[in-house]
Parts: structure tokens; sequence; C-alpha cells
């Protein structure tokens, strides 16, 4: 990897483009507060026959981070916006693409606590009621996720499903802070009892390993506390599994990189997301350090 001088990188992040998309009810309101709060100029919804003039016209004002957001509601230009996207990567502007996804199950929810429409239901009848408009939402939720389908493959992916407002701010600034111009590694713990992060692009199962839960005094504690990193360095299964993946990784990380890809999430679960995988993700981010931008998160002891 190549080392740019800081002049280089810091105009490198002052040209950025974030674009926001994702699921209707994924947090996207939430995701361009925080980027406006961090400075972006943020525009909701542009039509993706906009965006080339747009951005020509934010160049001739001068240089500053822009933030897009997109949805269905331009459901007649979506197809256009990977095509631009692509135009402007090899035209060399740092493009970052955030796809902000939950389940159906989670979104179904917010469409209920919140008594908003589906943007895919504006044309409809909303007077059904009970079963009749629970498939409708239904129906919608699958149709959206299949306009979008190809855009999400392209992007970052946010699983929002368990996310409060306030981690998601921090994570999406997290991501949008740090260089673009290489591989980003994403750890991030979880509890497989609360599903597995739809984010991830690889999941490893550590429920294997000793459990310190079954400890009376490490209980209460997590990976990050001393005891329990103690605990878990003494225990032979322990190292091999980090070995393992800790080789698995430095293999494959250089063919990612050689692909294009700008973020790689590695997420590690145990039972509860406090033990074993929270340990594990601390241990192989201090292992990662060196190669290039590393990022941790730890899903269940971040949402308390």
């Amino acid at each position: 990897m190549i080392n740019k001088a800081p002049e280089q990188t810091a105009e490198k992040r002052q040209s950025e483009v974030v674009l926001v998309t994702g699921m209707a009810g994924g947090g996207k309101s939430v995701a361009m507060h925080a980027l406006e709060d961090a400075g972006f100029f943020c525009v909701d919804n542009l039509p993706a026959e906009l965006l080339l003039d747009f951005l020509a016209l934010e160049k001739q004002r001068g240089k500053r981070r822009v933030a897009i957001s997109v949805d269905v509601r331009s459901a007649g230009s979506l197809p256009l916006l990977l095509p631009l996207l692509k135009q402007l990567r090899a035209s060399g502007v740092s493009v970052c693409s955030v796809f902000l996804d939950a389940n159906t199950e989670a979104l179904m929810r917010r469409f209920s606590e919140t008594r908003r429409p589906h943007p895919l239901r504006q044309d409809h009848d909303h007077a059904e009621q009970g079963n009749d408009a629970h498939l409708a939402l239904l129906e919608a939720i699958a149709l959206e996720r299949e306009m979008l389908a190809a855009l999400r493959v392209e992007s970052t992916v946010i699983d929002t499903s368990l996310l409060r407002p306030a981690l998601l701010r921090t994570w999406v600034r997290d991501l949008v802070g740090v260089a673009s111009d290489s591989l980003t590694l994403v750890f991030e713990s979880f509890a497989f009892k609360h599903g597995v992060p739809s984010d991830a692009d690889f999941v490893f199962d550590v429920r294997v390993l000793p459990n310190p839960y079954y400890d009376r005094e490490l209980r209460p504690l997590n990976g990050r506390d001393a005891p329990v990193a103690a605990y878990l360095a003494a225990q032979p299964e322990v190292g091999l599994m980090l070995k393992q993946i800790g080789e698995f990784l430095t293999c494959w990380l250089p063919n990612f990189a050689a692909d294009q890809r700008s973020y790689l999430t590695v997420a590690i679960g145990c039972t509860g997301g406090q033990h074993r995988s929270v340990y594990l993700v601390e241990t192989l981010v201090k292992q990662f350090a060196g190669h290039g931008q590393v990022l941790k998160r730890h899903r269940e002891l971040d949402a308390r």
C-alpha cells in the first residue's frame, strides 16, 4: 500500500462524495443528520440525472464534502445511478456508497410505530386494516429490496436492525472519516441470539470456545476487561482460533484490495456478544493495525 502525503490525503477527503441509500425506514435521515453535523453539504433524494451537473457546480463553488441521499422515491432514475458512480470513480472522484439495511421485522415495526406510509404505497389506498395492511407493507418492502439489490451489492452495508440512532450516527461518521484510497477492515462482535449482522462479509462462530460467562466473577465483565482477556488468552483453543482467522484474512486481504473493495466486514459471534466475540475483535484489531484502516464495532456492548 502506498502512503500518500498528508496534503494529498486531506485534499482527497475534502473532495469526497458520500451516497447514502438503502431501505425506507433503514435510518437514512439519521445518517444524513450525522453527516451534516460532520460538515457535509447534504442533499436529499437528488435525481440521478442531476448528479453530474450538481457535482460540477459544487466544484466551481469550491471543494467541500458532499452527501447525497437516494432512495426508491426516485425509482425512475435508479438504473442510471450505478453507471454514474462508476464514471465518477473512473474520473478520480472519491465516492463512498453507504447502504442502510434492516431486517423485515425491524422495518415493519418502525413503520407501525411512526404510522408513516411506505414510499412504494403512496399511490395506494391506506385504509386497509389488519392483515390487508400487513400484507401490503410486506409486499412494498419486498419490492423495494428487489429494486435496490444491485445498488446494495456495490455499497458498504450497515445493518441497522438493532442499532439505536446514536450508535448509527457514530458508525456512519467512522465510515466516512477514514481514507477511501485503501481497503478498510471492519471487525464487529455480535450475539447470535440477536441474529447475524446482514452487513458481514465473513462470519466466524466462536461459541465453541470456553465461555467466561460460567465463571461468577467474570460473568458481569466483558471481553475488554483485563480478567476476561487473561482468562481467554490462557485457553489454547482461543489462541488457535485467533491464529486461523488471522492467517485466513492475511492470505485473502490482498485479493479483496485488488478487487477494488472499499470495506471488508468481519463479524465474530458468540452467544451473548459480551465476552468471547468482544475479546477476539479487540485482539484482531491490534493484530491488523498495520494493514491500513481498521475499525471495530461491538454491536451488543455499544448498544447499551
